[in-house]
């Protein structure tokens, strides 16, 4: 590969490493209701504004040792963990579909299940501020996008929506207790929007077994008293990248195997 090829790629992550840290602000600030604008970053304990030198994504936390510059509380690592996952994942988006409207399409897309993902994790919730308007970003890029028709886009986003919101209803009706929130069905309509409506089955399956491969260990540990809530939205997350980046591959290789 010329150098340029890993010139672009390093842009790549870097750009996403600093998207990255901005998701980290919409994670945090999202659920609680504030803008993601205004006010500045600051120390959640001493209140001390965090400068630009030590905002650098990645870097700046390695340097400062994970604990804030003025009073030294402990840093989550899992800021880093976001901006190196977003940059990564902008890398596989770039090497995929390369100079192409799809890039830019895929990286916002790669932003919301990312901002998503974090936000399930730690408040069990999909906000409708970032599903929704994902939904209407989706049906629009299929008008860029030449292996993603608006047909499919909205096939994607009425299959993805209305599967998932008869499981829900299915479920409720046969145990009398909400199995599968409202933001996991606007969420599957957006992953539809973005990917077609092909997307759809494989997505709730992989999900499925994502989910069962994890959630099955955790309940044992936990006792078969215990009450454990596993957010779903993160498996939804997850079984879409998968299919982005390795769907066509995984359709191949079960169609010659199995059929």
């Amino acid at each position: 590969m010329p150098p340029i090829y890993y010139l672009f790629l390093g842009f790549a992550f870097v750009f996403g490493a600093v998207v990255g840290s901005f998701l980290n602000v919409c994670i945090y600030r999202i659920p609680a209701g504030e803008s993601v604008v205004s006010p500045r970053s600051r120390c959640p304990r001493c209140g001390s504004l965090i400068r630009w030198y030590q905002n650098i994504p990645i870097l700046s936390w390695l340097f400062l040792r994970g604990r804030c510059a003025n009073c030294r509380t402990r840093i989550s690592p899992r800021y880093v963990l976001v901006e190196a996952l977003t940059g990564l994942l902008f890398v596989l988006v770039l090497r995929d579909f390369g100079i192409h409207w799809a890039t830019p399409v895929f990286w916002v897309f790669i932003a919301l299940l990312v901002t998503i993902t974090f936000i399930d994790l730690d408040h069990q919730i999909i906000p409708d501020v970032i599903s929704l308007p994902g939904i209407v970003i989706g049906f629009g890029a299929s008008f860029l996008l030449p292996w993603v028709s608006w047909s499919d886009s909205l096939l994607g986003i009425l299959l993805g929506g209305g599967s998932l919101f008869l499981v829900a209803v299915g479920y409720e009706f046969l145990t009398k207790k909400e199995g599968m929130g409202g933001g996991d069905i606007k969420l599957l309509a957006m992953l539809g929007a973005f990917l077609g409506w092909k997307a759809v089955l494989p997505i709730i399956f992989v999900s499925s077994l994502l989910g069962t491969l994890v959630g099955v260990p955790l309940m044992l540990a936990k006792g078969s008293d215990g009450k454990l809530a596993i957010p779903f939205g993160p498996f939804l997350a997850a079984a879409a990248v998968i299919w982005l980046f390795w769907g066509e591959f995984l359709a191949d290789w079960y169609l010659q195997r199995f059929l």
